[in-house]
């Protein structure tokens, strides 16, 4: 069993993380660098209402300020239920609405592992062919896209797709520091990547953004993806949920969305 670091060197830790100094962090603070250098090097003991400024000041995950707390003595603050939970009832009512209501195109809702949690019925068609040791829950949609049994040999720009993909990755690694992240980055940048794409290349200036293309048994389809969550989440696995949605990119995938829209039976959320 690990043991718990002091709670001065996890917010070190997370100060050098997001590029502060101890001035710096003073300053957002409001507080004396003095007084930040003794919580840092454990010669004062931050109070609860200190210690949640501080972590605001950070943009500390909600999982994370709970680790803070447990770390200086205090019960954690933020609750993590499961999402089936009574007091999540309204919240999983919303993703769902999100889901089907952006039928028929495809869109799905992932934990901050990238781990399925629930996806519409415009994202099947897109997975036919996937073997199901990929898609077992809980499966990761990024090893999905990415595995070279996966999605991967039917994606038509899959060096800029994955390159777009293992940037965003960084970007949730930087920002978290999680390692479980850390360990899924090593093993999706050692999948096969095509020779003429380079991971740090930087898409065409032309593109308004980069675009999920892939061959599937509606044809050939063009996809952007916007992410959605929930602006002012107080339960950790609400604040870890993010919806991933995906509008036609060109008019001939808008045509095969909406004649898939024709086969599709009424959303299960239409009587809600």
């Amino acid at each position: 069993m690990n043991e718990q670091r002091p709670v001065g060197e996890l917010l070190r830790d997370w100060r050098q993380r997001r590029r502060l100094t101890q001035f710096d962090l003073a300053e957002l603070a409001q507080i004396s660098t003095r007084h930040v250098s003794f919580i840092e090097t454990g010669r004062s003991l931050p109070s609860r209402a200190m210690l949640l400024r501080l972590a605001d000041r950070l943009d500390v995950p909600l999982r994370e300020r709970n680790q803070l707390m447990t770390a200086a003595g205090l019960a954690p603050i933020y609750a993590e239920r499961a999402l089936d939970h009574p007091a999540l009832r309204e919240a999983h009512a919303a993703i769902e609405l999100v889901l089907y209501g952006h039928e028929p195109h495809p869109a799905l809702a992932v934990d901050r592992h990238w781990n399925l949690i629930e996806h519409n019925r415009s994202l099947v068609p897109l997975l036919a062919g996937v073997p199901d040791f990929l898609l077992a829950r809980p499966s990761n949609v990024l090893r999905v896209g990415l595995h070279p049994e996966g999605l991967a040999p039917r994606i038509i720009n899959l060096g800029e797709w994955r390159a777009h993909l293992l940037h965003r990755l960084r970007h949730q690694i930087d920002a978290t520091g999680d390692p479980a992240l850390s360990e899924l980055y090593q093993e999706l940048a050692a999948y096969p990547a095509p020779d003429d794409f380079d991971d740090n290349d930087v898409p065409a200036s032309s593109l308004v953004a980069v675009p999920f293309q892939v061959r599937s048994e509606l044809g050939d389809l063009s996809f952007i993806s916007t992410t959605t969550v929930f602006g002012t989440p107080m339960d950790v696995t609400l604040s870890e949920i993010a919806i991933e949605s995906f509008f036609p990119a060109d008019a001939a995938t808008a045509r095969a969305m909406r004649t898939l829209a024709a086969s599709l039976e009424p959303s299960p959320t239409a009587s809600h």
